[in-house]
C-alpha cells in the first residue's frame, strides 16, 4: 500500500523492466539512426499489424496528429458527425481541418454515440462519421456500418481507449475505413507518446505516409503539403517492449476493475460500467455515474472529498467538447442533453496495473464515507 501522504493519481504509466528497455535500445547507439522510419519503427508496425489483426498501420508522433493526418488523408469535406463526449482532441482535429463537427448525442448505457439519432443529422454536406469508443466501450459498429453504407459516408473511429480489444474475435482496429489508436503514456498501452492509424485501403496509407513526412514521396519528389508527425525510434522501442507485457498488464487491470465492482456494486445511486457481450475488454477506465438524488451527494462533492485525501480522480469527460470555452457561441451542449447530463455525473476512479487492492479499498471507503455515516455504518 502507498504511503497515505503520497497522492494516488487517476492513472500511472506502465513501464517495462529498465534492463529490458536498455537492451532494446542499445543497438541505436551503434546505428545512430534515431528517427525517419528506422528499424524499430518498421518492426513496431509489423508487430502491431499482427497483434491488432489489421492489414495496415501507419505510426505517428502522437494520437492527435494521427487524427488530424487521417482526416486530411481521407479527403473529408463539409460536415462530420461525431460525439461531444470525448477528449477535446477529437473535436479539435475536425475543426483544425476546416470541417464542421455535427454533434450526435450519446446513449446513456455505454456513453458511445447514439446510433438511433445518427440518420437525422445527415445532410448533403456530411462526408463522414467519426465515432469514439468510450472508456473501452465499443460503439455499435454494425449499425454505424449499415448507416454509412446506405448514405455513402466514410467511418473513422477514434479508438484511443480501445487498444487491444476484440469484438466477437475481431480486432477493434478492423472496423470502419480506419481507426486511430493513441499510445500516450496514460493509456493501457503506450510508446511514451505516439499514435497509429489502422486502415484497409493502401492508397490511404500512401497519403498518411506523405502527410506525416512533409509531403515527401521520394528523395526528389515532394508532391504534397505535409507536416512532421513521425514516430521516432525510442518511442517505437518502448512500444515494442510494452507490447510484450500487455496481456499481463490487462490481467492486472482486470483484477483492479473487478475489485472496484465487488466493493461498489449494488450501492444505490451509483451506476457502474456495463459489460458488452462479445467484447474482450482492456479495462482502460472505471467510470462511475453519481445520481445525486439517490446517492445523496453530487459527483463534485465526492471528487472534492477524494482529492482532500490525496486521491486524484477525474471528471472525464467534463466539460463536453461542445461546451468548451474555445467553442462558446459556436456549439450548443443543450442539443446533446444525455451527454451533458452524464458529463456532470461521471467520475473516473484511479485504475492502473500496479494499483493495490488495498488502495482500491481505501478509495471505495472514501467514496462511500458520507453514505456509510448516514446509515450508521463504520
Amino acid at each position: 500500500m502507498k504511503d497515505p501522504k503520497e497522492p494516488i493519481l487517476v492513472t500511472r504509466s506502465s513501464m517495462p523492466p529498465l534492463e529490458e528497455f536498455i537492451e532494446e535500445i542499445r543497438p541505436i547507439w551503434d546505428s545512430h539512426w534515431l528517427t525517419n522510419m528506422g528499424v524499430y519503427h518498421e518492426r513496431f508496425k509489423e508487430q502491431l499489424n499482427q497483434f491488432l489483426g489489421v492489414p495496415h498501420t501507419e505510426l505517428f508522433v502522437n494520437g492527435h496528429m494521427a487524427l488530424e493526418m487521417a482526416i486530411q488523408a481521407m479527403g473529408l469535406t463539409g460536415e462530420v458527425i461525431t460525439t461531444p463526449f470525448t477528449f477535446v482532441s477529437t473535436t479539435h482535429a475536425i475543426v483544425r481541418n476546416g470541417l464542421t463537427p455535427v454533434f450526435c448525442d450519446i446513449n446513456p448505457e455505454d456513453f458511445t454515440i447514439d446510433v438511433s439519432k445518427l440518420e437525422a443529422l445527415i445532410t448533403d454536406r456530411t462526408s463522414a462519421i467519426i465515432p469514439v469508443h468510450v472508456y473501452g466501450n465499443l460503439c455499435d459498429v454494425d449499425t454505424i456500418d449499415a448507416i454509412a453504407k446506405k448514405h455513402g459516408l466514410k467511418v473513422f473511429y477514434d479508438a484511443a481507449h480501445a487498444f487491444g480489444e476484440r469484438y466477437h474475435g475481431k480486432g477493434v482496429g478492423t472496423f470502419g475505413d480506419a481507426s486511430m489508436f493513441s499510445f500516450h503514456a496514460t493509456k493501457v498501452f503506450h510508446s511514451i507518446e505516439g499514435g497509429a492509424v489502422c486502415y484497409h485501403d493502401e492508397a490511404l496509407g500512401k497519403e498518411l505516409y506523405k502527410l506525416k513526412n512533409f509531403g515527401i514521396l521520394s528523395e526528389e519528389v515532394i508532391d504534397g503539403v505535409g507536416a512532421n508527425a513521425k514516430m521516432n525510434e525510442f518511442q517505437a522501442a518502448m512500444g515494442i517492449c510494452n507490447l510484450r507485457h500487455l496481456d499481463e498488464e490487462i490481467a492486472k487491470r482486470k483484477q483492479v476493475f473487478q475489485h472496484y465492482m465487488s466493493r461498489l456494486q449494488g450501492v444505490k445511486g451509483l451506476r457502474l460500467p456495463a459489460h458488452k457481450p462479445g467484447l474482450e475488454s482492456n479495462y482502460a477506465y472505471f467510470p462511475v455515474i453519481f445520481e445525486e438524488e439517490v446517492f445523496g451527494e453530487s459527483r463534485d462533492q465526492v471528487y472534492d472529498r477524494l482529492r482532500s485525501c490525496g486521491i486524484i480522480a477525474r471528471k472525464y469527460f467534463y466539460p463536453l467538447t461542445n461546451a468548451c470555452d474555445c467553442y462558446k457561441g459556436r456549439f450548443s451542449p443543450e442539443r446533446t442533453p444525455t451527454a451533458l447530463k452524464i458529463s456532470m455525473q461521471v467520475l473516473t476512479l484511479p485504475l492502473y496495473a500496479d494499483l493495490s487492492l488495498t488502495d482500491v479499498d481505501r478509495i471505495c471507503q472514501i467514496v462511500l464515507e458520507q453514505k456509510s455515516e448516514k446509515v450508521g455504518l463504520t
